[in-house]
């Protein structure tokens, strides 16, 4: 799919000097809230931390990088150079773009190992992981479904039950086979992938690293709303506040985020209609997912945020509970319209500001 995580535009940002407002869609799925810059005691001096802002169009969204550094003319060249990689990668994974490596490996991989970017191999890998872990109902090989679904969402006719079982034959995660360090094959027909529900995640981490090779520490990537990353904290202060998404606009959760990352996944409210489609597609069932929760995660790392909140989305709190509290340092939070909530974790605290 074309990366679109949620529905939503992208994360409103209020900073110290200003506030920034993106496109918006049918409601912000998660704001975050860039804590003001505070003079700290004589007696706990910190250097004087500049504050940079900057934001770019990339794999369908927009995305906004906020650092604070000494310099400032470090932290804004090392922003610029998290957007050409974030660009980088958009030429790897997009399944929407022909010439992308995924697409070259969607028309050339049947019964035949082919020679992917590292880049390609490495979130593949990890997305098999996830399909483990979740018994599939994570799994990346579902994109003739995505497909199917995407052209029901512009108007053309729903699939009939025909049509959905002859594509349902083509998904299963394990008929990717992989060859370290750089081969892999599809070992079916009609497979392929769409990395629509990790790769934001994935360009988010590799975001991180170009920062910090920079030397900048201080810094909070968002992709779109749907995908947020905090590196360490803003000065003078003890993490990030972000508030994730509250469809019942009733309970405000909110989470510290300090070197993690918090993703939200939420099915397009017209998807929820008897005749209406949407973007994110159950694997086991063919079709759209019918959930009304919203549900956000906290990880160590984007790419794990990224998928978890797919994969908990899919699987609901039932199921889910029992996969966060398997994985070290993970949270969830599921939020339904009506303000019903469920709560997981392994250590991340989830804070809700309202009564329930």
């Amino acid at each position: 799919m074309r990366w679109n995580k949620c529905s939503a535009g992208p994360a409103s940002v209020r900073t110290p000097r200003q506030r920034t407002g993106g496109r918006r869609g049918t409601g912000a799925l998660l704001w975050f809230v860039l804590i003001a810059f505070t003079l700290v005691s004589a007696a706990n001096p910190e250097p004087a931390a500049s504050f940079v802002h900057k934001k770019k169009y990339i794999m369908g969204t927009v995305f906004e990088i906020v650092a604070y550094d000494e310099s400032p003319a470090r932290a804004s060249d090392a922003i610029d150079k998290a957007f050409q990689e974030i660009v980088r990668l958009d030429e790897v994974m997009s399944n929407y773009k022909p010439d992308s490596a995924l697409s070259r490996l969607n028309r050339s991989a049947h019964f035949h190992a082919e020679v992917v970017p590292r880049d390609l191999y490495r979130v593949i890998e990890e997305s098999l992981l996830y399909s483990r872990l979740s018994g599939g109902k994570f799994d990346i090989s579902v994109a003739p479904l995505v497909n199917l679904w995407k052209a029901a969402m512009r108007g053309e006719q729903v699939p009939s039950l025909a049509e959905e079982e002859k594509l349902r034959r083509c998904v299963g995660y394990q008929n990717i086979a992989l060859f370290p360090p750089d081969r892999i094959e599809f070992r079916s027909s009609c497979l392929q992938v769409d990395l629509g529900a990790i790769g934001k995640g994935y360009a988010v981490d590799r975001a991180v690293e170009i920062l910090h090779s920079y030397g900048v520490e201080r810094a909070l990537i968002n992709a779109g709303g749907s995908t947020i990353y905090a590196m360490s904290s803003p000065p003078g202060q003890t993490a990030w506040l972000v508030h994730l998404r509250d469809p019942s606009k009733r309970i405000d959760p909110q989470v510290m985020l300090r070197n993690d990352s918090v993703s939200t996944s939420e099915q397009t409210p017209s998807s929820r209609g008897s005749n209406s489609a949407g973007h994110i597609v159950d694997p086991e069932t063919a079709t759209p997912s019918r959930t009304e929760f919203a549900v956000s995660v906290i990880a160590k790392t984007a790419t794990t945020s990224d998928a978890l909140s797919t994969t908990l989305l899919l699987l609901g709190p039932g199921k889910g509970k029992a996969l966060v509290e398997t994985i070290a340092g993970a949270a969830a939070i599921w939020v339904s319209p009506s303000g019903q909530s469920e709560i997981a974790s392994s250590g991340p605290q989830i804070l809700l500001q309202r009564g329930m």
